[in-house]
Order: C-alpha cells, then sequence, then structure tokens
C-alpha cells in the first residue's frame, strides 16, 4: 500500500506530460500497472477470483 502523500503527488497535474504516474486506484502500486483495468495485477487477480469484473475467469485446462 502506498503512502496517501505519494498517492496525493501522482493525482496532481504535472508540469510535463511525460511525468504522469499511474497508479492503481485501489492500493496506489505503480508497478504492474493495467491500464485497460486502471488497477496493479494483484488487485486485478483478487477481483478476477471474485468475478468482479466481467468476461474474466480464472483459466484451466
Amino acid at each position: 500500500m502506498a503512502k496517501t502523500s505519494v498517492i496525493a503527488r501522482s493525482q496532481k497535474k504535472p508540469k510535463f506530460t511525460s511525468r504522469v504516474v499511474r497508479r492503481c486506484f485501489r492500493c496506489g502500486r505503480k508497478h504492474g500497472y493495467m491500464r485497460d483495468f486502471d488497477i496493479c495485477r494483484i488487485c486485478f487477480r483478487e477481483y478476477a477470483n471474485e468475478g468482479a469484473i466481467p468476461g474474466i475467469k480464472k483459466s484451466s485446462w
């Protein structure tokens, strides 16, 4: 879980567009971020296992 100060800093408009930091809205993690779902890989896995993301299910073969 990211510190609240780090999350607040990333929400501010950056001086340059290349400085945009995309973070998971749930935990604030910046690495392993999936743009399509706006969450990190860890939260994605938890939501997918719960069935909270429509169209996503755990694969098994």
